[in-house]
């Protein structure tokens, strides 16, 4: 069976920077809690004529452009947005358009802020088929534009952005993605959501424009990933026979640092090994484990031999994580 390496990355962030100092329909008080309780002290928001497929298109060209791969040698494109341009058609299929990719097939899927891990296990078992010998993996979020601009629970949290990543198949059985796990609990599904605009509450039946706003629990999400973020981690690596110490970098969703602080608290692992970005672009839902993982190998954080851990959690409830070597 081939394994499945990533051969190169992208990311692609908007130029528009909003600091914490720029959310002035909140109070200074609030202001400074927004870095105080979460480490985001920025984030960026696409421009008004820009869409989800926007941001995806740019990740893409920045991730095949670094190795000047052909668009029109991709076999497929997934696409993990919880922001997408429209209910249908899938956001992808514009990406695959826009970006030249004639004979890849194309789909979305939603698994909202754990939508990386889940993407990079769903292509990785594309090609361990056999029958794909490449797949484009994209995840571009776009929450400025469905977020609540006076809901302090959420708008000064979340940013825009959209990482991508090539994998192909290898006869390397050393390297590439090695294991992932993934796991969901539906009971908990209106814990992250966005109320209106589909079936259960089509549009004509929302009573108030902010039912077809994203919102959470912000106190159950922040117990749930403190509580699946060390225990998916653990799963992972014991299934993989791997050490904690093995790994040379953890890069988890990117959703607030005392999160982050308490996976490693409880892992026993320094933070130092952790991956952190989210002072700058805030939590850009499934777009930032990519986003941060192209970050990581440019900086030379990460490089290749080194295992890596990536992990999320997110609305479904959802959680995942997968062992790469890079």
């Amino acid at each position: 069976m081939k394994s499945t390496v990533i051969v190169s990355t992208g990311r692609y962030l908007p130029d528009n920077i909003i600091p914490n100092s720029a959310l002035t329909q909140f109070s200074r008080e609030a202001q400074s809690l927004i870095g105080n309780k979460t480490g985001v002290l920025a984030r960026r928001h696409a421009g008004e004529n820009q869409c989800t497929s926007d941001l995806a298109l740019e990740a893409a060209r920045s991730c095949l452009g670094k190795i000047n791969f052909p668009p029109e040698d991709i076999e497929g494109i997934i696409l993990s947005t919880s922001s997408p341009d429209r209910i249908q058609p899938a956001t992808a299929s514009r990406v695959q358009h826009l970006l030249g990719a004639k004979k890849a097939f194309a789909f979305d899927i939603n698994s909202v802020c754990s939508g990386s891990v889940y993407g990079l296990h769903l292509a990785d078992a594309l090609i361990k088929t056999g029958q794909y010998g490449n797949i484009l993996f994209v995840a571009a979020e776009l929450y400025s534009k469905i977020l609540n601009k006076s809901d302090f629970g959420t708008f000064p949290y979340f940013g825009d952005g959209a990482g991508a990543a090539l994998l192909q198949g290898s006869a390397a059985s050393d390297r590439g993605i090695l294991r992932s796990c993934l796991a969901t609990d539906g009971s908990r599904s209106d814990t992250i959501c966005v109320p209106g605009g589909g079936t259960m509450m089509p549009y004509d039946k929302i009573t108030h424009p902010r039912l077809a706003c994203f919102r959470m629990k912000g106190d159950d999400v922040f117990a749930f990933a403190l509580e699946k973020g060390p225990a998916v981690i653990r799963q992972l690596l014991a299934a993989a026979g791997v050490n904690l110490e093995d790994v040379k970098c953890f890069i988890c969703h990117q959703a607030n640092i005392n999160i982050l602080r308490g996976i490693a608290d409880t892992l026993g692992v320094p933070l130092e090994r952790f991956y952190v970005n989210l002072d700058r672009y805030g939590n850009t839902a499934s777009a930032s484990v990519l986003i941060a993982l192209d970050e990581a190998l440019e900086e030379r954080v990460i490089g290749e031999g080194d295992l890596v851990v990536t992990a999320a959690f997110g609305g479904g409830l959802s959680w995942g994580a997968n062992l790469i070597r890079i």
